[in-house]
This record gives structure tokens, C-alpha cells and sequence, in this order.
């Protein structure tokens, strides 16, 4: 059995679901139980600043970009927060990912943001995509996914509106010529 922790998952131009249709989601942990990934190409209509004042965190004497985007990591729990960052380990609740990559779900995380002890780099998800034990394999044999390792540089670099397109053309093609449908010789 293949498990795709740490890989992107890139939505097929099949896939017409009304939240997964064009995302690139992060799968942060997959076993025999089931897999769990955050979305990283879905920004919503909220910035850094904003979300801190929900939590009633203040953003004074902090140099925080106005501009940081808040995602949408998927359609579970979306009032629950989840920081993908680059490697630290002095927050509550963390788990590695990988060398380069972290997630944080405790509320210290956004009380650094601003500040010098602030990841080097970070995404603001709120909820998480979730799949029962088998659900994911099932999908990408029904060509709804193709998986691709993950890296922070495409985490965190690439464009948000660039995502999509980028993964597909990591693989070796644009998106324009995937078939939407799956064929038999």
C-alpha cells in the first residue's frame, strides 16, 4: 500500500466538486485508518489581521503584513485553525511533517505572528479535508487526484492563483490536456 503523506493532491479537471474543483491540498498525515490534508490554494475572504482580532489577539507593536491571506483548508471544522510553517519546534501542538514542513493547530502560533519568533514562513488554514480508511485510494483510482511530493518551496512560493496550474505542470504537462475521462484500450 502507497501512502501519500507529504504530497500534494491536485484535483483532476474532472473533478467538478463544488469545494475541490482546481485545489492542490496537502496531505499532512495517510495510513491504513484514512488520510487528513489541508488546502493551499483556496484564500478566503479574511486576512492575517482580522483573524487575529476574532481570536483577541493583538496585533500592536507587531509588524504584520496586512495582506496574508487566511485559507480555507477544507470543509471540516473551519472554525478550527491549522498553521502549516517551516520548522519550529516551540509551539504547544505540532506535528513534523517533514524536514521542512510543520503544522501547528495551538493559539501560540498566531501570538508570534508579527514578531521575531514567527516561522519564517507560514499558511493560516482553517478546516481540513478528511477521507475515511480506503476513501483517498478509491479517489485517485477514479481519477479525481494526481499526487505529486510535496515541497515548501511550492507550499510557500508559488502564487496562490498559480497553484494549480504549477502542480500540473511539475508532473510534466498543463492542465488543459488532462481528459477529464478516464480510458479503455
Amino acid at each position: 500500500m502507497e501512502y501519500f503523506q507529504n504530497h500534494l493532491l491536485i484535483a483532476m479537471p474532472s473533478l467538478k466538486d463544488g469545494y475541490f474543483e482546481r485545489t492542490v491540498t496537502y496531505v499532512c498525515e495517510h495510513n491504513e485508518k484514512g488520510a487528513m490534508g489541508i488546502v493551499i490554494n483556496q484564500a478566503i475572504d479574511m486576512k492575517l489581521p482580522e483573524l487575529l482580532e476574532q481570536v483577541k489577539i493583538s496585533t500592536e507593536d507587531k509588524q504584520i503584513n496586512p495582506d496574508t491571506p487566511v485559507f480555507l483548508g477544507g470543509p471540516v471544522n473551519n472554525e478550527r485553525g491549522f498553521v502549516l510553517h517551516t520548522p519550529q519546534d516551540c509551539w504547544k501542538s505540532s506535528m513534523k511533517l517533514s524536514d521542512e514542513l510543520m503544522v501547528t493547530t495551538s493559539k501560540d502560533i498566531l501570538e508570534s505572528f508579527g514578531t521575531p519568533s514567527a516561522p519564517e514562513q507560514y499558511l493560516i488554514c482553517l478546516g481540513y479535508a478528511g477521507w475515511d480508511a480506503g476513501q483517498l485510494e478509491k479517489e485517485i483510482i477514479e481519477n479525481s487526484w494526481i499526487t505529486l511530493p510535496a515541497t515548501a518551496d511550492f507550499v510557500f512560493n508559488t502564487p496562490i492563483h498559480l497553484k494549480w496550474q504549477t502542480a500540473t505542470e511539475a508532473l510534466g504537462f498543463a492542465a488543459w490536456q488532462i481528459s477529464g475521462e478516464s480510458g479503455h484500450a
